[in-house]
């Protein structure tokens, strides 16, 4: 490949790393076409799944910061570059690779940090955002000894959930009730309990406990 054809390709790589909240790695020796086409298609919309050079990818993956990777590009290697929630793609991966267990997953890199096969695995565990916040918003009671559940669950959904959970509250922030100020001056208590409560119901969602 002539050398401003294989910086073409370095660049292009570059951008796909830097733009893609995240990117796995794979071996995809023996299948086909098709297949290969249908896990493309399950990544979801924005996301692409292409054969590489590990020399160039190698090259490219200096370039953002992820030298680190190079133990990886070995063999035939395939990324699956990422947009949008990292966990559905990390599910439809996982899900590919148990009826097509010719793919291999390898590692990649996810919102910024190199991760090993293990932990894209995971990902595909966690919950989805969507759920996180369902179980919020239908969380009626809790306690504080349900903070304990909290502290046990996978890091990243702990990340997730707080996520929401700011969300949510920012949500609530942002359409006050007229009447607040007033329940606020008559019952000065009820604010400490509420947050009481909301960080029970959410360390309750992440415990997955009743």
């Amino acid at each position: 490949m002539p050398t401003q054809a294989k910086a073409a390709v370095i660049d292009e790589i570059t951008e796909r790393f830097q733009s893609s909240s995240a990117a796995v790695l794979t071996e995809y020796r023996g299948l086909t076409v098709a297949q290969l086409t249908q896990l493309r298609r399950s990544l979801g919309e924005g996301s692409s799944y292409a054969v590489v050079k590990n020399t160039l990818t190698k090259r490219a993956a200096e370039q953002v910061g992820h030298a680190d990777l190079a133990p990886l590009l070995t063999g035939p290697t395939a990324i699956a570059f990422i947009e949008g929630d990292p966990v559905n793609a990390a599910k439809a991966i996982r899900d590919f690779a148990r009826t097509n267990p010719l793919l291999v997953v390898k590692g990649g890199v996810v919102e910024g940090r190199t991760v090993g096969a293990a932990e894209v695995t995971a990902l595909a565990d966690v919950e989805p955002r969507e759920v996180l916040l369902a179980k919020l918003a239908g969380a009626m009671k809790g306690n504080l000894t349900k903070a304990a559940g909290l502290f046990q669950a996978p890091l990243s959904q702990v990340a997730r959930l707080a996520a929401a959970l700011q969300e949510k509250r920012e949500s609530t922030e942002g359409s006050p009730d007229p009447s607040a100020d007033t329940a606020a001056a008559d019952t000065p208590g009820d604010t400490a309990a509420a947050d009481t409560t909301t960080t029970a119901d959410a360390a309750d969602a992440a415990a997955g406990t009743d």
